[in-house]
Protein backbone atom coordinates (compact mmCIF):
# COMPACT_ATOMS: atom_id res chain seq x y z
CA UNK A 1 0.00 0.00 0.00
CA UNK A 2 2.80 2.28 0.89
CA UNK A 3 4.78 1.21 -1.74
CA UNK A 4 2.01 2.07 -4.48
CA UNK A 5 1.13 5.37 -2.72
CA UNK A 6 4.90 6.35 -2.84
CA UNK A 7 4.95 5.24 -6.59
CA UNK A 8 2.18 7.49 -7.38
CA UNK A 9 3.78 10.67 -6.09
CA UNK A 10 6.91 9.67 -7.74
CA UNK A 11 8.90 8.91 -4.16
CA UNK A 12 9.58 12.06 -3.35
CA UNK A 13 12.19 13.36 -0.29
CA UNK A 14 12.13 10.72 2.39
CA UNK A 15 9.60 8.12 0.76
CA UNK A 16 12.43 7.33 -1.59
CA UNK A 17 13.73 4.85 0.75
CA UNK A 18 10.62 2.91 0.06
CA UNK A 19 12.16 2.08 -3.48
CA UNK A 20 14.43 -0.46 -1.87
CA UNK A 21 14.03 -3.67 -0.62
CA UNK A 22 16.02 -3.77 2.38
CA UNK A 23 14.16 -0.35 3.97
CA UNK A 24 10.97 -2.23 3.48
CA UNK A 25 11.96 -5.87 4.67
CA UNK A 26 13.27 -4.08 7.95
CA UNK A 27 10.19 -1.52 8.39
CA UNK A 28 7.89 -5.03 7.35
CA UNK A 29 10.07 -6.74 10.38
CA UNK A 30 9.98 -4.41 12.81
CA UNK A 31 5.95 -3.29 11.65
CA UNK A 32 5.04 -7.14 12.63
CA UNK A 33 7.33 -7.19 15.56
CA UNK A 34 5.26 -4.12 17.40
CA UNK A 35 2.31 -4.93 16.55
CA UNK A 36 2.89 -8.36 17.64
CA UNK A 37 4.09 -7.29 21.25
CA UNK A 38 0.92 -4.84 21.27
CA UNK A 39 -1.80 -6.85 20.49
CA UNK A 40 -0.79 -10.19 22.78
CA UNK A 41 -2.05 -9.31 25.92
CA UNK A 42 -5.17 -8.68 25.19
CA UNK A 43 -5.48 -11.14 22.43
CA UNK A 44 -3.83 -14.11 24.47
CA UNK A 45 -6.82 -12.63 27.74
CA UNK A 46 -9.56 -12.88 25.04
CA UNK A 47 -8.73 -16.32 23.69
CA UNK A 48 -8.59 -17.36 27.34
CA UNK A 49 -12.10 -16.14 28.27
CA UNK A 50 -13.45 -17.32 24.63
CA UNK A 51 -12.02 -20.58 25.08
CA UNK A 52 -12.48 -21.57 28.52
CA UNK A 53 -10.13 -24.87 28.91
CA UNK A 54 -8.43 -23.91 26.32
CA UNK A 55 -6.49 -26.49 23.93
CA UNK A 56 -7.22 -30.13 24.49
CA UNK A 57 -4.31 -32.30 26.21
CA UNK A 58 -3.26 -35.62 24.88
CA UNK A 59 -3.98 -37.93 27.98
CA UNK A 60 -1.77 -40.61 26.10
CA UNK A 61 0.91 -38.08 25.74
CA UNK A 62 3.81 -37.04 27.87
CA UNK A 63 2.28 -36.63 31.30
CA UNK A 64 4.32 -33.44 32.06
CA UNK A 65 1.80 -31.56 29.42
CA UNK A 66 -1.02 -32.41 32.17
CA UNK A 67 0.02 -29.61 33.48
CA UNK A 68 -0.58 -27.00 30.45
CA UNK A 69 -4.44 -27.86 30.58
CA UNK A 70 -6.36 -24.60 30.18
CA UNK A 71 -3.86 -22.57 27.73
CA UNK A 72 -5.63 -21.20 24.56
CA UNK A 73 -4.59 -22.03 21.15
CA UNK A 74 -5.67 -20.09 17.74
CA UNK A 75 -2.76 -17.62 18.68
CA UNK A 76 -1.60 -18.15 15.36
CA UNK A 77 -4.26 -15.36 14.36
CA UNK A 78 -2.07 -13.12 16.44
CA UNK A 79 1.00 -14.01 14.24
CA UNK A 80 -1.16 -13.30 11.01
CA UNK A 81 -2.74 -10.33 11.87
CA UNK A 82 0.63 -8.92 12.19
CA UNK A 83 2.06 -10.71 9.35
CA UNK A 84 -0.75 -9.57 6.93
CA UNK A 85 -1.17 -5.90 8.21
CA UNK A 86 2.73 -5.27 7.72
CA UNK A 87 2.46 -7.13 4.31
CA UNK A 88 -0.55 -4.91 3.07
CA UNK A 89 1.68 -2.13 4.23
CA UNK A 90 4.98 -2.59 2.90
CA UNK A 91 4.98 -4.83 -0.21
CA UNK A 92 4.17 -4.00 -3.61
CA UNK A 93 0.50 -4.99 -4.45
CA UNK A 94 0.90 -5.10 -8.00
CA UNK A 95 2.98 -8.07 -7.75
CA UNK A 96 1.25 -11.58 -8.42
CA UNK A 97 3.42 -13.28 -6.67
CA UNK A 98 2.22 -11.15 -3.22
CA UNK A 99 -1.40 -11.97 -4.18
CA UNK A 100 -0.26 -15.68 -4.45
CA UNK A 101 1.38 -15.45 -0.83
CA UNK A 102 -1.11 -13.91 0.65
CA UNK A 103 -4.22 -16.24 -0.79
CA UNK A 104 -2.21 -19.34 0.63
CA UNK A 105 -1.54 -17.77 4.43
CA UNK A 106 -5.30 -16.66 4.41
CA UNK A 107 -6.25 -19.45 3.12
CA UNK A 108 -4.84 -21.96 4.88
CA UNK A 109 -4.90 -20.13 8.20
CA UNK A 110 -8.84 -20.49 7.89
CA UNK A 111 -8.53 -23.97 7.29
CA UNK A 112 -6.47 -24.61 10.39
CA UNK A 113 -8.78 -21.76 12.32
CA UNK A 114 -11.81 -23.84 11.38
CA UNK A 115 -9.75 -26.79 12.38
CA UNK A 116 -8.75 -25.40 16.04
CA UNK A 117 -12.04 -24.29 16.54
CA UNK A 118 -13.73 -27.60 15.86
CA UNK A 119 -10.99 -29.42 18.98
CA UNK A 120 -11.83 -26.31 21.31
CA UNK A 121 -15.76 -26.40 20.91
CA UNK A 122 -16.15 -30.03 20.45
CA UNK A 123 -13.28 -30.55 23.43
CA UNK A 124 -11.34 -33.46 21.20
CA UNK A 125 -8.09 -33.71 19.20
CA UNK A 126 -9.92 -34.84 16.01
CA UNK A 127 -11.29 -31.40 14.49
CA UNK A 128 -11.88 -31.43 10.58
CA UNK A 129 -11.85 -34.48 9.00
CA UNK A 130 -8.21 -35.08 7.17
CA UNK A 131 -9.90 -35.50 4.01
CA UNK A 132 -11.94 -32.31 4.07
CA UNK A 133 -8.79 -30.49 5.25
CA UNK A 134 -6.86 -31.66 2.34
CA UNK A 135 -8.93 -31.29 -0.48
CA UNK A 136 -9.18 -27.64 0.48
CA UNK A 137 -5.19 -26.98 1.24
CA UNK A 138 -5.20 -28.56 -2.31
CA UNK A 139 -7.92 -26.22 -3.88
CA UNK A 140 -5.87 -22.96 -2.32
CA UNK A 141 -2.45 -24.40 -3.46
CA UNK A 142 -3.29 -25.47 -6.33
CA UNK A 143 -4.84 -22.18 -7.55
CA UNK A 144 -1.70 -19.99 -5.69
CA UNK A 145 0.77 -22.17 -7.91
CA UNK A 146 -1.55 -21.67 -11.06
CA UNK A 147 -1.40 -18.03 -10.84
CA UNK A 148 2.66 -18.35 -9.92
CA UNK A 149 3.21 -20.62 -13.18
CA UNK A 150 1.23 -18.27 -15.37
CA UNK A 151 4.23 -15.76 -14.70
CA UNK A 152 7.16 -17.87 -13.95
CA UNK A 153 9.18 -21.03 -15.70
CA UNK A 154 7.88 -24.34 -15.30
CA UNK A 155 11.76 -26.01 -14.73
CA UNK A 156 12.65 -28.17 -12.03
CA UNK A 157 15.98 -27.03 -10.21
CA UNK A 158 17.75 -28.83 -7.64
CA UNK A 159 20.69 -27.87 -5.86
CA UNK A 160 24.50 -28.69 -6.55
CA UNK A 161 23.04 -28.29 -10.48
CA UNK A 162 23.94 -25.52 -12.40
CA UNK A 163 20.66 -24.89 -14.58
CA UNK A 164 17.28 -26.70 -15.10
CA UNK A 165 17.34 -29.91 -14.49
CA UNK A 166 13.47 -30.92 -16.17
CA UNK A 167 10.60 -28.63 -17.55
CA UNK A 168 7.68 -30.09 -15.85
CA UNK A 169 5.48 -28.59 -18.05
CA UNK A 170 1.63 -28.97 -16.72
CA UNK A 171 2.85 -31.18 -13.82
CA UNK A 172 4.60 -28.44 -12.32
CA UNK A 173 1.76 -27.15 -11.02
CA UNK A 174 0.57 -30.44 -9.47
CA UNK A 175 4.39 -30.31 -8.16
CA UNK A 176 4.31 -26.72 -6.83
CA UNK A 177 0.57 -27.15 -4.93
CA UNK A 178 1.92 -30.66 -3.38
CA UNK A 179 5.50 -28.45 -2.01
CA UNK A 180 3.09 -26.03 -0.43
CA UNK A 181 0.71 -28.53 1.24
CA UNK A 182 3.49 -31.03 2.33
CA UNK A 183 5.35 -28.24 4.11
CA UNK A 184 2.22 -26.61 5.38
CA UNK A 185 1.22 -29.84 6.99
CA UNK A 186 4.60 -30.38 7.94
CA UNK A 187 5.07 -27.47 10.27
CA UNK A 188 2.04 -28.22 11.71
CA UNK A 189 3.08 -31.78 13.34
CA UNK A 190 6.00 -29.85 14.45
CA UNK A 191 3.86 -27.97 16.49
CA UNK A 192 3.77 -29.74 20.02
CA UNK A 193 5.93 -28.01 22.33
CA UNK A 194 6.16 -24.37 23.72
CA UNK A 195 8.50 -22.54 21.11
CA UNK A 196 9.39 -25.91 19.11
CA UNK A 197 7.25 -25.02 15.31
CA UNK A 198 7.65 -21.09 15.45
CA UNK A 199 11.81 -20.48 15.61
CA UNK A 200 12.45 -22.61 12.88
CA UNK A 201 9.74 -21.17 10.88
CA UNK A 202 11.86 -17.76 11.90
CA UNK A 203 15.30 -19.41 10.90
CA UNK A 204 13.90 -20.97 7.66
CA UNK A 205 12.35 -17.33 6.98
CA UNK A 206 16.11 -15.89 7.64
CA UNK A 207 17.16 -18.12 4.85
CA UNK A 208 14.49 -17.49 2.06
CA UNK A 209 14.93 -13.82 3.16
CA UNK A 210 18.60 -14.52 1.13
CA UNK A 211 17.33 -16.75 -1.34
CA UNK A 212 14.45 -14.53 -2.37
CA UNK A 213 17.11 -11.35 -2.66
CA UNK A 214 19.38 -12.99 -4.77
CA UNK A 215 16.31 -14.80 -6.98
CA UNK A 216 15.35 -11.58 -7.61
CA UNK A 217 18.15 -9.82 -8.39
CA UNK A 218 19.41 -10.24 -12.59
CA UNK A 219 23.17 -9.93 -11.58
CA UNK A 220 23.33 -12.11 -7.73
CA UNK A 221 21.35 -15.27 -9.74
CA UNK A 222 23.43 -14.96 -13.14
CA UNK A 223 26.35 -15.15 -11.14
CA UNK A 224 25.50 -18.17 -8.71
CA UNK A 225 23.61 -20.30 -11.06
CA UNK A 226 20.26 -19.74 -9.27
CA UNK A 227 17.30 -19.38 -11.50
CA UNK A 228 16.03 -15.53 -12.22
CA UNK A 229 12.66 -14.58 -11.14
CA UNK A 230 11.78 -10.97 -11.36
CA UNK A 231 9.31 -9.62 -8.91
CA UNK A 232 10.79 -12.60 -6.61
CA UNK A 233 12.76 -9.98 -4.52
CA UNK A 234 9.67 -8.51 -3.33
CA UNK A 235 9.25 -11.84 -1.28
CA UNK A 236 11.54 -10.76 1.12
CA UNK A 237 8.98 -8.49 2.73
CA UNK A 238 7.27 -11.28 3.46
CA UNK A 239 9.84 -13.86 4.99
CA UNK A 240 10.78 -10.20 7.07
CA UNK A 241 7.42 -9.59 8.51
CA UNK A 242 7.33 -13.63 9.14
CA UNK A 243 10.22 -13.19 11.08
CA UNK A 244 8.71 -10.28 13.25
CA UNK A 245 5.62 -11.60 13.78
CA UNK A 246 7.24 -14.97 15.17
CA UNK A 247 9.43 -13.61 17.20
CA UNK A 248 6.53 -11.54 19.00
CA UNK A 249 4.59 -14.71 19.20
CA UNK A 250 7.58 -16.27 20.89
CA UNK A 251 7.86 -13.76 23.69
CA UNK A 252 4.60 -15.38 24.98
CA UNK A 253 4.81 -18.90 23.74
CA UNK A 254 8.21 -19.33 25.04
CA UNK A 255 8.19 -22.27 27.90
CA UNK A 256 5.69 -21.85 29.78
CA UNK A 257 3.69 -20.93 27.03
CA UNK A 258 1.05 -18.36 27.74
CA UNK A 259 -0.46 -19.52 24.11
CA UNK A 260 -0.13 -22.12 21.35
CA UNK A 261 0.00 -21.87 17.76
CA UNK A 262 -2.58 -24.29 16.71
CA UNK A 263 -3.17 -25.20 13.40
CA UNK A 264 -4.12 -21.64 12.66
CA UNK A 265 -0.81 -20.65 12.69
CA UNK A 266 1.45 -23.85 11.95
CA UNK A 267 -0.29 -24.43 8.08
CA UNK A 268 -0.74 -20.40 7.13
CA UNK A 269 3.31 -20.51 8.03
CA UNK A 270 4.08 -23.56 6.61
CA UNK A 271 1.91 -22.67 3.54
CA UNK A 272 4.21 -19.67 3.43
CA UNK A 273 7.31 -20.57 3.03
CA UNK A 274 6.16 -23.67 0.17
CA UNK A 275 4.69 -20.78 -1.79
CA UNK A 276 7.94 -18.85 -1.50
CA UNK A 277 10.08 -21.68 -2.28
CA UNK A 278 7.64 -22.35 -5.18
CA UNK A 279 8.55 -18.71 -6.35
CA UNK A 280 12.15 -18.82 -5.92
CA UNK A 281 12.35 -22.60 -7.74
CA UNK A 282 13.73 -23.59 -4.37
CA UNK A 283 11.53 -26.14 -4.01
CA UNK A 284 13.75 -28.99 -3.23
CA UNK A 285 16.30 -26.49 -1.00
CA UNK A 286 13.10 -25.79 0.73
CA UNK A 287 13.35 -29.10 2.24
CA UNK A 288 17.21 -28.78 3.47
CA UNK A 289 16.28 -25.25 4.82
CA UNK A 290 13.03 -26.67 6.59
CA UNK A 291 14.38 -30.44 7.46
CA UNK A 292 14.15 -31.07 10.82
CA UNK A 293 10.09 -30.37 9.58
CA UNK A 294 10.57 -33.07 7.01
CA UNK A 295 12.46 -35.41 10.21
CA UNK A 296 9.23 -34.80 12.04
CA UNK A 297 6.56 -35.66 9.19
CA UNK A 298 8.92 -38.37 8.29
CA UNK A 299 8.89 -40.20 11.78
CA UNK A 300 5.14 -40.02 11.65
CA UNK A 301 4.72 -41.84 8.62
CA UNK A 302 7.09 -44.13 9.74
CA UNK A 303 5.66 -45.15 12.94
CA UNK A 304 2.16 -45.55 11.19
CA UNK A 305 3.23 -47.48 8.24
CA UNK A 306 5.28 -50.10 10.65
CA UNK A 307 2.82 -50.23 13.32
CA UNK A 308 -0.01 -51.16 11.00
CA UNK A 309 1.87 -54.28 9.33
CA UNK A 310 3.66 -55.62 12.24
CA UNK A 311 2.10 -53.96 15.87
CA UNK A 312 5.14 -52.61 16.73
CA UNK A 313 6.66 -49.16 17.00
CA UNK A 314 9.67 -47.15 16.18
CA UNK A 315 9.47 -44.12 18.32
CA UNK A 316 8.11 -44.45 21.84
CA UNK A 317 5.91 -41.94 20.13
CA UNK A 318 5.50 -39.95 17.01
CA UNK A 319 6.21 -37.02 16.27
CA UNK A 320 9.84 -37.65 16.95
CA UNK A 321 10.11 -34.86 19.64
CA UNK A 322 7.59 -36.54 22.15
CA UNK A 323 10.07 -40.01 21.77
CA UNK A 324 12.86 -37.77 22.87
CA UNK A 325 10.17 -36.60 25.69
CA UNK A 326 9.84 -40.20 26.14
CA UNK A 327 13.39 -40.89 26.70
CA UNK A 328 13.62 -38.71 29.52
CA UNK A 329 14.69 -35.24 27.76
CA UNK A 330 12.95 -32.21 29.31
CA UNK A 331 10.76 -30.64 27.03
CA UNK A 332 13.35 -26.91 26.85
CA UNK A 333 16.09 -29.66 26.32
CA UNK A 334 14.70 -31.14 23.27
CA UNK A 335 13.21 -27.63 21.75
CA UNK A 336 17.00 -25.76 22.01
CA UNK A 337 18.25 -29.07 20.60
CA UNK A 338 15.79 -28.61 18.18
CA UNK A 339 16.47 -24.93 17.10
CA UNK A 340 19.90 -26.02 16.72
CA UNK A 341 19.80 -28.73 14.44
CA UNK A 342 17.04 -26.25 12.38
CA UNK A 343 20.18 -23.50 12.04
CA UNK A 344 22.60 -26.16 10.97
CA UNK A 345 20.37 -27.05 8.32
CA UNK A 346 19.39 -23.46 7.03
CA UNK A 347 23.30 -23.22 6.62
CA UNK A 348 23.37 -25.92 4.88
CA UNK A 349 20.24 -24.73 2.72
CA UNK A 350 22.12 -21.48 2.12
CA UNK A 351 25.25 -23.37 0.79
CA UNK A 352 24.10 -25.00 -2.28
CA UNK A 353 23.50 -21.64 -3.20
CA UNK A 354 27.32 -21.20 -4.10
CA UNK A 355 27.83 -25.14 -4.40
CA UNK A 356 26.61 -25.59 -7.96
Amino acid sequence: MLYLLADQLGFPGLLNLIRYLTFRAGAAAVTALFIGLVIGPRFIGWLRVKQGKGQPIRADGPQTHLAKVGTPTMGGLMILVSVMISMLLWMDLANRYVWACIGVTVGFGLIGFLDDYDKVKKRSHKGVSGKVRLAGEFLIAGLASWLIVSGNGTELYVPFYNGAVIDLGPFYVVFAAFTIVAFGNAVNLTDGLDGLAIMPVVIASLAFFVIAYLVGNKVFASYLGIPHVPGAGDLTILTAAIIGGGLAFLWFNAPPAAVFMGDTGSLALGGALGTIAVVAHHEIVLGIVGGLFVMETVSVILQVFFYKRTGKRIFRMAPIHHHFEQLGWSEPTVVIRFWIISFVLALAGLATLKLR
